[in-house]
């Protein structure tokens, strides 16, 4: 038995047609040979129709696009040519049917007496393993969307968590509000830098966010540097970044923040606040969009926008000589006003809603409402801290409030701009007094039928009064 296994093993023949892949035979001309079962099922031509023939021009005349495949490109004639051993991916084989399968396939030398007598080319269906490929990379992409929404879901998320209070800050139909709204839309889209104005509390980093949210700059990174909190000195080393080395403390190298605004947007936050030194090494940067870090000497490109904000008057710090006049028409490109809350009081019913929606979830509280004499209270306010005061107010109010009507137990701060006018009021009133009496003692000012002995006044004391209140006899 084990002699018969051996016989059928030494036959070559009976082994090639039990291979499960393709093989063709070809001799030195490049006409086929041998061509086993394999072959035949795969391409739908039998051996008896190609054997002793050029085959290139039944199963390999075509690429799959169907653009022609010249027999003199095709990689088992070149193996016959110059005895080089090819391993060959990406083309197909056509079938008697007209249809066409991918292939993969080698193409060895057959040699005698070291000279080329032919070439054998071993193939395979990779149809399965294709279609798993594509599977597998439809997969993938679905991964990869899938990870990306998340990311950019995570992303909102973190943002939302960051800012807080800045959904509010936006929130109102006023015509300020309005006003300042359009502004916002029309430079977003541009590189024009921006200067935003505007009273403490009154958002003026949200408007910077939100102008970057809308720019094209959208995908880098907005950075943000409150001037106020660093020297001339540490200043430099905060927006240009320094080399290891560079200063006492300074360990390693450091990017500043000019560098990782590249691409995106530089917030100056209180830029009334630099020293004059300061201002002086910004506006270089600003003019040139290069700069060194501190101790180093290789010059850095960046391209950044940017967007500054300050609540001092800057015009006027300028005529003082406490800020550069290059400096101030540099960033004062498009200057956009923010709104003071009390300017907007019909806004206040709208940003509670929001704002308390917020606190519900912050305190778990479960405050529906805000009663409508504190609405009313709400907008006689003047408020100085404007919507950051407001937020403040609201949480108070909120941790007090045990039902679900939000009602203020506390009055709030008089409005000294009110007080002024009960003063003048008040002035007024005494005026008018004074030349009544005055009339009724036909202007007699001294005397025992003088004004002032009505009045319980000296008489000094009455003509100072009059002096004061530009109180002169008619005629």
């Amino acid at each position: 038995m084990k002699d018969n296994i051996k016989h059928y093993l030494a036959d070559s023949e009976l082994l090639l047609n039990a291979v499960g892949e393709g093989i063709y035979g070809f001799d030195r001309e490049g006409n086929a040979v041998f061509i086993n079962p394999a072959a035949e099922n795969m391409t739908g031509w039998c051996a008896g129709e190609l054997l002793g023939k050029n085959i290139h021009q039944y199963h390999h005349h075509s690429y799959a696009d169907n653009s022609p495949y010249p027999a003199a490109e095709c990689k088992i004639y070149g193996t016959l040519q110059d005895g080089i051993s090819r391993h060959v991916t990406g083309e197909v084989f056509w079938r008697k049917d007209g249809s066409s399968f991918p292939v993969e396939y080698t193409t060895t030398p057959v040699f005698k007496n070291n000279e080329v007598i032919g070439a054998v080319a071993v193939f395979r269906d990779v149809s399965e393993q294709l279609q798993t490929e594509s599977d597998l990379r439809k997969a993938l992409q679905e991964v990869q969307q899938l990870t990306e929404q998340l990311q950019a879901e995570n992303t909102y998320l973190q943002n939302e968590l960051h800012q807080e209070w800045s959904a509010a800050g936006l929130v109102g139909e006023s015509a300020p509000l309005k006003e300042m709204l359009e502004q916002l839309e029309l430079v977003a889209k541009t590189d024009s830098t921006v200067l935003i104005l505007g009273e403490n509390g009154t958002g003026k980093e949200l408007v910077a966010r939100n102008i970057h949210s809308l720019s094209l700059r959208n995908k880098s990174p907005l950075v943000r540097v409150n001037c106020a909190a660093f020297t001339s000195s540490l200043l430099e080393s905060e927006l240009f970044g320094h080399e290891k080395g560079a200063f006492t403390g300074a360990s390693e190298r450091r990017k500043g923040r000019f560098e990782l605004a590249n691409k995106g947007t530089l917030f100056l936050d209180e830029i009334g606040e630099l020293s004059m030194a300061a201002q002086s090494k910004l506006l270089r940067v600003l003019q040139e969009q290069e700069f060194e870090r501190v101790g180093g000497n290789e010059t850095i490109k960046v391209d950044i926008r940017i967007i500054a904000a300050t609540n001092r008057d800057l015009l006027q710090m300028v005529e003082q000589g406490d800020f550069r006049i290059d400096l101030y028409y540099r960033l004062n490109v498009f200057p956009i006003h923010i709104p003071a809350l009390r300017k907007r009081p019909q806004d206040i019913p709208a940003l509670c809603q929001v704002i308390i929606g917020k606190l519900n979830s912050k305190l778990g509280k479960n405050i529906q409402a805000i009663s409508n004499s504190s609405l009313k209270m709400l907008a006689q306010y003047h408020w100085p801290g404007n919507i950051r005061e407001l937020q403040n107010l609201l949480e108070r109010e909120a941790i007090l409030t045990r039902g679900n009507i939000l009602d203020f137990k506390h009055k709030l701060l008089a409005d000294p701009g009110s007080q002024a006018e009960a003063f003048e009021s008040l002035a007024m009133a005494e005026k008018r007094h004074i030349c009544a009496v005055l009339e009724a003692c036909h202007w007699q000012i001294g005397g025992d039928n003088g004004a002032a002995r009505v009045l319980g006044l000296p008489d000094s004391t009455l003509r100072s009064k009059m002096k004061k209140l530009a109180i002169a006899r008619p005629g």
